[in-house]
């Protein structure tokens, strides 16, 4: 036998510590009016039908009906039966840009922030595949392996900033090997897939180059732009006092422009590669990519379970204890009586 619910087990306590004292101070209450009301010899006239032991079955019948409830409330099962459970997906490793110009403010409330709020969405719609998390900006770091614990790949998003790598700049390229290399497995050379988030400024990482290694290993990469590739954007920069200022340099303002034709090689050297560009005033919806050209794509076996399955038989106390509360209500507490 299984209990799904051990924990209602303690309602059972209250059939000694409750259930029974009450019923004794009802039986003795009863008799101390009684007593009160007439004499003994009076009461032995007036009460003679009245059974004493037809009400203690009774209530006896009340308590039985309370244990088979709460043995109900247990969740009873039995007869184990094994369950084999087959889990398929793809392996999804997200690439991240975490450079400061991912803070330019083109696309609200800034680059990064949508983007992690679109991570955060993808999540809710992941049907069984394996996720990963590589952060990038002069360098690149895996903040989460591949797994389908969403949960603990939300709590690692939460804590990602452009404090997250330790150098500046934007190395797409490193970013790409690095999931190659480090993340994926090689067990198969199918059912893979990157998604690329950045602004495609890069610092002569060799993103091309990278993606074409990717595609050799059936790796597709899915690239998605963020930003304008016409005017740009600056980079706001807070500073000790809390004021805002944007980043400089030589003493000019930078502007974060788009670099979509890089992304857009990286995304169509491999094997039905998808570049999609983000503007300012558009939406970034991974959940829609992920059903367009994730969940309709081929999978393959992640996992197999074999798990005990149990009939629930919760169903039989019920029943018992309906019928202990009717018979409870149609029993009289008089005696019978022979017929004269």
């Amino acid at each position: 036998m299984n209990l799904g619910n051990d924990k209602a087990l303690w309602l059972l306590f209250l059939v000694p510590a409750v259930l029974a004292p009450v019923y004794a101070w009802c039986f003795w209450r009863k008799a101390q009016a009684l007593k009160a009301l007439a004499s003994h010899e009076m009461l032995a006239r007036i009460n003679n039908t009245v059974s004493l032991h037809r009400q203690v079955f009774k209530a006896c019948l009340l308590v039985l009906a309370f244990v088979l409830i709460v043995l109900a409330l247990t969740e009873p099962k039995w007869n184990p039966q094994p369950l084999q459970i087959r889990r398929q997906g793809r392996d999804v490793v997200i690439l991240l840009d975490t450079s400061r110009s991912m803070l330019a403010e083109d696309i609200k409330p800034n680059r990064l922030e949508r983007s992690k709020i679109a991570i955060a969405d993808l999540l809710e719609v992941l049907r069984g595949d394996r996720i990963a998390i590589v952060t990038f900006a002069g360098n690149a770091a895996v903040k989460c392996p591949l797994t389908q614990d969403y949960a603990f790949v939300r709590m690692v998003l939460a804590d990602i900033s452009t404090e997250s790598t330790t150098r500046g700049g934007t190395m797409i390229g490193d970013a790409i090997r690095k999931a190659v290399d480090e993340v994926f497995d090689r067990q198969s050379r199918e059912f893979k897939d990157i998604i690329l988030i950045t602004d495609g400024e890069d610092h002569d990482s060799f993103p091309v180059e990278a993606a074409e290694k990717a595609a050799e290993e059936g790796i597709r990469i899915i690239a998605i732009g963020l930003g304008d590739d016409a005017t740009g954007s600056r980079i706001p920069i807070t500073g000790p006092d809390g004021q805002t200022t944007f980043l400089t340099y030589q003493g000019q303002e930078v502007w974060s422009r788009l670099d979509s034709d890089t992304l857009r090689e990286v995304a169509y050297v491999t094997e039905g590669g998808k570049y999609l560009s983000v503007s300012p005033g558009t939406t970034m919806d991974l959940g829609q990519i992920y059903d367009n050209l994730i969940a309709s794509a081929a999978r393959r076996e992640l996992e197999s379970v074999t798990m005990m399955k149990y009939d629930e038989k919760f169903q039989i106390f019920v029943a018992f204890a309906i019928g202990l509360l009717i018979c409870e209500a149609l029993l009289s507490e008089r005696k019978k009586t022979a017929n004269v």
